[in-house]
């Protein structure tokens, strides 16, 4: 993501380069997985990051993806700047739609300069466009911010799911330590119709609430890791029309490949390690997903 330095519209740079960086050895982009027979779509990525040593362009992603099974992406958003990039990215291509938001972690720094209104309104704003299908990502993240950047992630996320509600679109949540309160703000002024938990990160429990309340769940190449059981556990009870897939590229590359350069080209990884934990067949869950996906965003 390229940022102009200022509060508000910069500040995801830093976080995110320091993210993209932080501990990892091997930045080369992996070999591309067998393809999928039946294709699914990437419901959550950040295609606007030129991550790694050998960073790939828009196209680039698209046509690796394409040709392992990868039909679409939702290009996620957190800022001003990336919300724009993801209309943008949208209309020039037939097979990525949009999300757009205000990071919870961004929406202190909005509102410390007295901005977050303003911001909310060109969210409004770009939500109108025929190819934004999302809000997202909003939500609360309580691991990155602190007791007094808490108000302005409430306030951010209950306007988010207002514009979702406005729109007529999905909403995508971002919810890190933050469970419980995730939950209750959406009982309390009532959630969107199609809403999904980006990068699901609770366990079992919160997962059979979550599908209650009819509630979609997204796993990410985190799922594979030796320490995500609770993410295994999760899967497991979820019920298979409310599960989805992500990358949250270029973040959570799946193993053999943690810690590298993800891209949506690697979703065949994730959904054939998906298949074997429930024990289905390949096919009949990337079918499954993928009319999923349809269901929450419409037809790309």
């Amino acid at each position: 993501m390229s940022g102009n330095g200022a509060v508000g519209e910069g500040t995801r740079e830093t976080y995110v380069e320091k993210r993209s960086t932080k501990g990892r050895k091997d930045l080369t982009h992996p070999e591309a997985p067998e393809p999928l027979v039946v294709p699914v779509y990437d419901n959550h990525c950040h295609l606007e990051i030129e991550d790694g040593d050998d960073p790939l362009s828009l196209d680039e992603q698209l046509e690796r993806a394409l040709a392992v099974g990868i039909h679409g992406v939702v290009q996620a958003s957190g800022d001003i700047e990336s919300s724009r990039w993801a209309v943008a990215a949208a209309e020039r291509h037939p097979r990525v739609l949009a999300a757009v938001a205000i990071h919870p972690n961004d929406a202190p720094a909005y509102a410390s300069q007295g901005r977050l209104d303003e911001a909310i309104a060109v969210v409004d704003e770009l939500a109108a466009h025929p190819r934004v299908r999302a809000i997202g990502e909003t939500g609360l993240d309580f691991f990155r911010t602190g007791e007094e950047g808490r108000p302005a992630q409430f306030e951010s996320f209950e306007a988010h799911i207002a514009l979702a509600k406005k729109h007529g679109v999905a909403m995508q949540i971002h919810d890190r330590e933050a469970h419980r309160e995730v939950l209750d703000t959406l009982a309390r002024v009532g959630a969107p119709d199609r809403t999904v938990f980006h990068c699901f990160s609770g366990d079992a429990e919160m997962a059979r609430e979550a599908a209650e309340r009819g509630y979609y769940l997204s796993f990410a190449g985190n799922i594979t890791f030796a320490n995500a059981q609770n993410l295994r556990d999760a899967l497991a009870v979820t019920p298979r029309e409310r599960i989805l897939v992500e990358t949250d590229a270029p973040f959570l590359a799946p193993v053999p490949y943690r810690g590298r350069p993800n891209a949506p080209y690697l979703v065949p990884l994730t959904m054939r390690f998906m298949a074997s934990e429930l024990g289905a067949d390949l096919d009949e869950l990337c079918a499954r997903v993928a009319a999923n996906t349809l269901e929450v965003y419409g037809a790309f």
